[in-house]
């Protein structure tokens, strides 16, 4: 199977046909998705506009945003918003978490799922911009994020934070060691962040795994597949399998979960 097929990007009609379920367990409530666009963070859109969410879509390219939005408020008749903003930037988060108050109501439910992961040669050739690139998205970004949106949902009587983090954060290699390190450090943003805004703020993440993204045009897929071989499932995930633990985690089923971190990796974590 070649990338392009694994990388499969399915109409948003079709793709909110399979979220859907016989309860809207998001009716009422309105979440925020960074990297809301594409890849995990599509599918996360997708899914919450499914489950009764209004949704506010965030990236850095608009025009993708404002695509995304008005197919799935068509396809669902829930408000979907388009937002663009760079995580990165500090100043711009309060304004962002403003423009979502106007538009569909205050945020109570964060998904923090930007990130980036660039290539480099050597760790000794790791610059000084794409160090603080990499830890600006994956971790400054998030920060400031769930301290704003966290006290505004505290003052609102609750809301459900979750980070996108990835097995990288506890499986480090030297290909990936900034991301990782900025992974590991959002893992403990969410013990902090959960006893900060508790109990009426509940922060879990997802340590993700490795999916069939946009990302992934860049794998040796051969050589991926050898590797899978040693996991309990044998292979990389679709996007649209995050969605599973994404509904649990913000959802009321979950309602005494906070703090926790979740893999949903294949079984790579269980591999030796």
């Amino acid at each position: 199977m070649s990338t392009a097929e694994r990388v499969h990007i399915r109409p948003v009609a079709e793709a909110v046909l399979a979220a859907r379920g016989a309860e809207q367990p998001l009716a009422g409530r309105v979440a925020l998705v960074t990297g809301g666009s594409r890849g995990l963070g599509r599918e996360i859109a997708i899914a919450f506009a499914a489950a009764g969410a209004d949704v506010a879509v965030v990236s850095r390219k608009k025009d993708a945003c404002v695509e995304l939005a008005e197919e799935l408020a068509d396809a669902t008749g829930r408000r979907v918003s388009a937002h663009a903003a760079h995580v990165a930037d500090w100043d711009r988060l309060t304004g962002l978490l403003d423009e979502v108050d106007s538009e569909l109501g205050p945020v109570d439910i964060l998904v923090n799922n930007a990130g980036i992961a660039p290539l480099y040669p050597s760790l000794d050739e790791v610059s000084e911009e794409l160090f603080d690139k990499v830890i600006g998205v994956n971790l400054k970004g998030p920060f400031r994020l769930m301290a704003a949106a966290g006290r505004r949902m505290a003052a609102n009587g609750g809301g459900v934070i979750l980070n996108i983090s990835s097995i990288a954060s506890v499986r480090p290699t030297a290909a990936d060691l900034p991301y990782a390190a900025a992974k590991a450090a959002l893992n403990t943003l969410t013990a902090g962040f959960a006893q900060e805004y508790g109990p009426t703020v509940r922060v879990n993440t997802i340590l993700a795994g490795p999916f069939f993204t946009d990302i992934s045009r860049a794998w040796d897929l051969a050589a991926f597949d050898e590797m899978a071989e040693s996991w309990p499932l044998h292979r990389g995930g679709r996007p649209d399998e995050i969605v599973g633990a994404a509904l649990y985690l913000c959802g009321p089923s979950a309602g005494f979960t906070t703090g926790a971190l979740l893999a949903v990796d294949g079984g790579r974590l269980a591999a030796p």
